[in-house]
């Protein structure tokens, strides 16, 4: 059964882009840092670029209307090749102006990839570890209630004692022994709890009609039993989807290493010194350092692969950021999976706390659940993740 930890990742307060880095930035504030700088970086060269295909754009217009008026033979000419330097130029400044914006790209590419490395260790913290919902397990725990947990010690007493006449008895005995026995906590689930039931309609029916309080007492814990029968079957029924998710999660931590692997293949960067100057470095300002360097080999691969391979070089770029941004995405939904499965335990909570037997215990944990949600949501914000995972690029 999974389990679930309250992890409480908080954000200290926005540091200026401009400002020293601060050791004690979070990720995600280094991670802003950084693809803001880039897109300012890109703003910067495309408008310089802009303002000089505006320039040759009036150029052009103005050699356009000297060549049609002009009379002298020579003179048009003259501009003819003026205009065809001026096309030369524009059209060098055009592919500049592509080249910058690919650029710019595959280093948005790399920051985030190497980003999420960051961001899926807590996602699997939070879905590996004992929390919360290990709490709500304890709610259908029949020993957590002290008047299910006196009856019962009469009740196994009897069990035991007729299990020996008693096919039913015998069984319901052998599976208290498998589950771990209810009087050390063991749930109430699966063939148990029908058993129980059949164990406690014998109960009941064993008793003589002089022993009022008894019978009611039996009758009252065969009632809890099925609620607390039916809390944990509820509750299975949302944790099932958490094998899903971790089964998924393996899967897209893999994934990551692969495209990890192959993108620090192409920039010629050794794994083990990436994980030692970044994945395991504590310091922020070391960290911020080597992903500015990053950034630059980032943009010079894409340089390289220009003069390397002046034909097809997109190619290789584009479906490496094509991968990178295919792997934010699907991380992005998988923590609204997770988001919507949690929010899948209000509606749990809301069926059972107002119920006049284990309510109370149900209620209690509603204000713990809201903190996990508000958590969660503000540390992996899954719609504002998805949304800027697929405006992550500029197009051209």
């Amino acid at each position: 059964m999974k389990k679930l930890l309250t992890i409480i990742l908080s954000l200290p307060v926005l540091a200026a882009l401009g400002q020293e880095p601060d050791p004690s930035m979070t990720d995600r504030l280094i991670k802003d840092r950084a693809l803001t700088e880039i897109q300012e970086s890109l703003e910067r060269k495309t408008k310089t670029i802009d303002s000089t295909v505006t320039a040759l754009d009036m150029r052009l217009n103005s050699l356009d209307q000297a060549i049609v008026t002009s009379r002298d033979v020579q003179d048009k000419a003259e501009k003819l090749v003026e205009r065809i330097q001026a096309l030369e130029m524009r059209q060098s400044a055009m592919e500049e102006n592509e080249q910058t914006i690919f650029q710019a790209n595959y280093q948005s590419a790399i920051v985030n990839l190497v980003y999420m490395d960051r961001e899926i260790k807590p996602l699997i913290l939070f879905n590996t570890t004992q929390g919360l919902f290990s709490m709500l397990s304890e709610i259908g725990n029949p020993m957590k209630y002290p008047e299910y947990k006196e009856w019962f010690s009469g009740f196994s007493t009897y069990v035991e004692r007729e299990k020996s006449r008693e096919p039913t008895l015998n069984v319901l005995s052998n599976l208290l022994t498998l589950t771990g026995d209810l009087s050390r906590g063991a749930p109430l689930a699966g063939p148990l709890t029908q058993t129980m039931f059949s164990g406690i309609n014998m109960y009941i029916n064993s008793m003589g009609k002089g022993r009022t309080d008894l019978r009611n007492q039996a009758e009252r814990m065969y009632i809890i039993t099925a609620k607390l029968g039916q809390f944990t079957h509820d509750k299975n029924l949302i944790e099932h989807e958490w094998e899903n998710i971790t089964k998924e999660l393996k899967e897209m931590q893999a994934l990551f290493d692969s495209v990890l692997i192959n993108n620090l293949a192409m920039l010629k960067l050794n794994r083990n010194e990436f994980h030692r100057n970044f994945s395991n470095e504590y310091d922020a300002n070391k960290r911020i350092r080597y992903l500015a360097s990053l950034s630059d080999i980032a943009a010079r691969k894409v340089s390289d692969e220009i003069n390397s391979n002046p034909k097809e070089w997109k190619e290789v770029i584009y479906y490496q950021m094509m991968d990178i941004q295919a792997l934010k995405v699907s991380f992005g939904r998988l923590t609204m999976r997770i988001s919507e499965n949690i929010s899948r335990y209000s509606s749990l909570i809301g069926k059972y706390k107002n119920d006049p037997d284990i309510g109370k215990n149900v209620m209690a944990m509603e204000s713990k659940l809201q903190e996990l949600m508000n958590t969660f949501e503000s540390t992996f914000s899954p719609l504002e993740y998805i949304s800027a995972a697929t405006r992550m690029y500029k197009v051209n």
